[in-house]
């Protein structure tokens, strides 16, 4: 297989009078981080192996406004949600996917009480529809028997729910999931939420996402997975302070099945 990705914007396809299966949207974190940029090919190369027809907005996609509003920026937020919203009701968008939660929890939770209204579902319940409908077969290969922990995301556990998708493809991997003593209900933040990110710790004793990789480092795992490019972030940062960089990988839930696929 080629190397080069099959990348449609959504006005290519409107140009040429065609509507896509779904929208995926890319984030700030996976456009720009190089990092998270990562995460977004290998989805990419999972959409392309599964024939799911999709687009990105690409220059039309602003930030969703997570960071502002969380950051207490009301009005900043607002501001982006509706330039957004415009675009995405211009081209009709009805499905939208998301490897970052906070986009997805914004784009499904916030965007509607602004006039957007979309079915938005993240990565791994994406990848968990293609998996049951078999356009991906995810044999487990090189992942076999590997302990695998998974960091639950804020924005995906905790504020909506989900926490079975990303857990049930790695355990389609014939890897042995091991749980962490704070996970789902009562996991623990990587401490990147919150705008977060974006500034230096208040004065303590200990960072967050020490704490957090911590907790990981008890289950003596081969790889921390991760279904946020910001908690991919917060713990890789934690697990190099560790020094065990060169034991222990931090891995995206797409980037174990496009590994697994070897795409």
């Amino acid at each position: 297989m080629s190397n080069e990705l099959k990348v449609p914007t959504m006005a290519e396809l409107f140009a040429a009078g065609q509507q896509p299966e779904v929208l995926f949207w890319v984030g700030c974190a996976g456009s720009f981080d190089d990092r998270a940029k990562k995460i977004t090919k290998a989805f990419v190369k999972i959409l392309n192996k599964a024939n799911v027809s999709f687009a990105v907005l690409g220059t039309e996609e602003s930030c969703t406004g997570d960071p502002a509003k969380r950051a207490g920026n009301e009005f900043l937020f607002q501001m982006q949600a509706v330039t957004n919203i415009e675009v995405m009701n211009a081209y009709g968008i009805k499905k939208v996917v998301t490897a970052c939660p906070h986009c997805f929890n914004t784009l499904k939770n916030e965007y509607p009480g602004l006039g957007g209204e979309y079915e938005v579902v993240h990565h791994t319940q994406f990848l968990k529809q293609l998996l049951a409908e078999g356009r991906i077969s995810m044999e487990g290969g090189q992942f076999k028997g590997k302990r695998i922990t998974f960091h639950d995301p804020c924005y995906l556990g905790r504020a909506n729910g989900v926490y079975e998708a990303p857990r049930e493809l790695i355990r389609k991997l014939d890897a042995e999931l091991v749980e962490m003593k704070n996970c789902k209900k009562k996991g623990l933040c990587c401490g990147a939420g919150g705008a977060q990110m974006f500034k230096e710790p208040e004065k303590g004793d200990k960072d967050v996402n020490i704490e957090r990789t911590e907790q990981a480092l008890e289950t003596q795992p081969e790889i921390i997975a991760a279904g946020c490019p910001f908690c991919n972030t917060m713990m890789t940062d934690g697990v190099k302070n560790k020094e065990k960089e060169s034991a222990i990988a931090v891995l995206d839930i797409a980037e174990l099945i496009a590994t697994a696929e070897d795409l």
